[in-house]
């Protein structure tokens, strides 16, 4: 299944993609009288375990069938498909060959920062630069978020935890970035984290472990790996960050960046105003963005 999120007038909607377009949830519902399904992606988290029977009803009701609740997918402006109520928990140096063109050494633990629902924005979106900075960066990430409250979950066990994964596209200002040692004000400006198009279940990715990431700046390929050259995997991190953390469902993981970043280049060419970034990772839909 294919979750996401498209701006109304009455706020963020859920939606659903399939073949023939995008399912209005709360439309849909209505329409179907399938009661308890949820209309945004909040309520769809709101629980201690994410329950996808309603809306799985709901797609096998409305095969075949056309109405109002219906929507041609380029007639939405996605939202972000991640919760803005839950935790945003990114890594850092998470792949060796962008440790190695960091010259920074390989992490022994994960490296961990945050995110806020200030810094989430949908595909298709504006991303404004501010004029307080100047060494903007890109990172094309795989993204996953949590499904299940986890707490001391075992690496064998973590998969299960995950609703769904999707490309992130985790902005940095790097000259605010490494101001201090604390790397927070680099990575929370407004809107720094696209994330999106689409959440997909995870029987619809296969192995987190072997998917292509790339990366397109005005339709130059600039980043292109594979996430098996993480450090740390998807199930370590989920079972890591539970031993500490209660991992709710609608929590975010930002799972890293390959090599390819412009901060590796001898002679960076900031990213301006105008620039065009398109990611995708594995089968996940690509996110793009344009940046002012």
């Amino acid at each position: 299944m294919r979750l996401l999120t498209f701006h109304s007038p009455a706020g963020l909607k859920l939606g659903i993609k399939t073949e023939r377009g995008i399912i209005d949830v709360a439309a849909a519902s209505t329409e179907f009288n399938i009661q308890g399904v949820p209309a945004t992606f909040e309520e769809l988290c709101s629980g201690e375990a994410v329950d996808l029977q309603g809306l799985r009803q709901l797609v096998s009701a409305a095969e075949g069938k056309s109405g109002d609740w219906l929507l041609p997918e380029d007639s939405i402006q996605y939202g972000p498909s991640a919760s803005r109520y839950g935790k945003i928990i990114c890594v850092g140096l998470n792949y060796r060959r962008h440790a190695a063109e960091s010259k920074m050494p390989v992490p022994e633990s994960p490296v961990l920062f945050p995110k806020y629902a200030n810094t989430l924005a949908g595909s298709g979106e504006e991303i404004p630069l501010p004029t307080n900075a100047t060494q903007y960066d890109y990172e094309a990430e795989l993204a996953l978020v949590i499904g299940r409250r986890a707490h001391n979950v075992s690496e064998q066990e973590s998969l299960n935890y995950v609703l769904g994964y999707c490309n992130g596209h985790d902005l940095s200002a790097r000259d605010l970035q490494f101001r201090t040692s604390q790397w927070m004000l680099g990575k929370t400006v407004d809107k720094f984290l696209p994330i999106g198009p689409y959440l997909v279940t995870p029987d619809e990715v296969g192995d987190p472990q072997n998917l292509s990431i790339k990366l397109w700046l005005n339709g130059e390929v600039r980043q292109q790996s594979n996430t098996s050259d993480m450090i740390f995997s998807v199930p370590y991190l989920v079972s890591y960050l539970s031993q500490y953390i209660t991992l709710e469902p609608g929590d975010t993981i930002v799972t890293g960046t390959p090599e390819g970043v412009i901060s590796g280049y001898a002679e960076p060419q900031w990213l301006k105003a105008g620039d065009q970034i398109a990611i995708e990772v594995g089968n996940l839909g690509r996110l793009t963005n344009v940046l002012r």
